[in-house]
């Protein structure tokens, strides 16, 4: 009788897990559709309305400013009100980011729609613990997977985005109004989707929070750092080409539709993998999927070298978004292992926030790397960055292997 109940229990969990992750799987991809429209029509709506070309990719740059300004407090005030409102209360500012952005363009004020893609960027603040919750809810066993599932909505994010983004171009006057106005709307239906989410209060966190290790101890961990500079390359690299792109493609005579199509093809590269990302990192372990994403990143490199057409354009990207999923899942998975529950807000907080520090100088910077040194150049310059990556992860590796050695059988 015990062990029916017992059994019966688990059962229970275990569906409970699957649906918070599923739940957060679908908000995912309506937040990652919010956020790939900004970059398949930001860039260029700051370039219908800047008065340089160089500051035609603010709008995006602003949207990583309010993801890196706002992950830090939200992370805190999470560990207080529970990750259920701090959700709800992202995604509302992605609805007020969408209706400022779409009024600005009518206004043809560039300050005010960076404000609007700011405020989106607030949303994405938020929405980037959507993994972490997803490990917070999973077992030990699944925590890999529900990870990659969670981020593996972004699939829909792939067709979606661009999509809408292309829809919205022409929808209403000016041109990109309509666009904005669909990013409200997807994030109002965000907001509806995270009101059915039951994942446990985290309260209980901040009164054992002086049980926990200082910040700087957590922080200066070998591995924590690896971590970061693993997710944050992946990160920085992928925004400065992929803000880049539509700016590059325009320069080079493709339309928005095809643009927008070759924007669909990095989206997928970056979130399809996520179906079994998580498997080949339980196999091959975590270090190595992350060298995998590196080698990709420089076959990106390779890729951007043989011409601006669709199929260069189409295969540099795709590579890209793949090698970003390997070095995103794999870092946030590694930086896990480094952290105790009673640790996690500031430990990925601290995180996140570097990244996007290191995705807003990146995608604040690729209009003018793109002006001053063109497409092919500015890939070639991301390759002693790649190097590092490679070097710290080796070194890390390296460095576990010696300890198990050292370890008493």
């Amino acid at each position: 009788m015990a062990a029916e109940h017992f059994e019966r229990n688990q059962h229970m969990t275990g569906n409970t897990t699957h649906r918070q992750v599923f739940l957060l799987a679908i908000a995912q991809a309506l937040f990652q559709t919010a956020s790939v429209l900004v970059m398949t029509v930001g860039g260029l709506a700051g370039g219908q309305i800047s008065p340089r070309p160089e500051l035609a990719t603010m709008p995006i740059a602003a949207m990583f400013l309010g993801t890196a300004a706002v992950t830090f407090p939200a992370s805190i005030w999470m560990t207080r009100v529970g990750r259920r409102t701090g959700f709800v209360i992202g995604a509302l500012s992605g609805v007020a980011g969408g209706l400022c952005a779409a009024f600005s363009i009518w206004l043809s004020s560039l300050s005010l729609l960076s404000f609007g893609t700011f405020l989106v960027g607030a949303y994405q603040a938020f929405a980037q613990f959507y993994r972490f919750a997803a490990s917070e809810v999973a077992d030990e066993a699944f925590k890999p997977r529900a990870i990659s599932l969670v981020l593996g909505g972004g699939v829909v994010a792939a067709l979606a985005g661009p999509m809408l983004g292309r829809l919205g171009g022409p929808l209403l006057h000016p041109e990109y109004v309509g666009s904005f106005l669909l990013l409200a709307l997807v994030s109002m239906m965000a907001a509806g989707v995270l009101l059915g989410l039951h994942i446990p209060n985290t309260k209980a966190t901040q009164n054992s929070r002086q049980k926990g290790r200082s910040w700087a101890t957590i922080v200066t961990q070998p591995t924590y750092l690896v971590a970061l500079f693993g997710a944050a390359t992946g990160y920085g690299i992928m925004i400065l080409a992929m803000t880049a792109t539509p700016i590059a493609m325009t320069h080079h005579h493709h339309d928005l539709s095809v643009t927008a199509t070759v924007i669909q093809f990095h989206v997928l590269g970056m979130f399809l993998p996520s179906f079994f990302t998580g498997s080949l990192i339980a196999r091959f372990g975590v270090l190595r999927i992350m060298l995998a994403g590196l080698a990709l990143f420089a076959g990106h490199v390779a890729m951007s070298l043989t011409g601006t057409g669709f199929s260069s354009f189409a295969g540099a990207l795709v590579m890209l978004g793949i090698g970003w999923n390997f070095l995103y899942i794999g870092g946030t998975t590694l930086l896990t292992t480094t952290y105790a529950p009673e640790e996690k807000g500031r430990a990925q907080a601290t995180n996140d926030m570097t990244i996007f520090a290191v995705g807003l100088a990146c995608s604040f910077s690729a209009g003018a790397l793109l002006q001053h040194f063109g497409w092919q150049n500015l890939n070639i310059m991301l390759l002693p960055w790649m190097g590092l990556a490679a070097l710290a992860l080796i070194w890390l590796d390296y460095r576990q292997r010696q300890r198990l050695r050292q370890a008493p059988a």
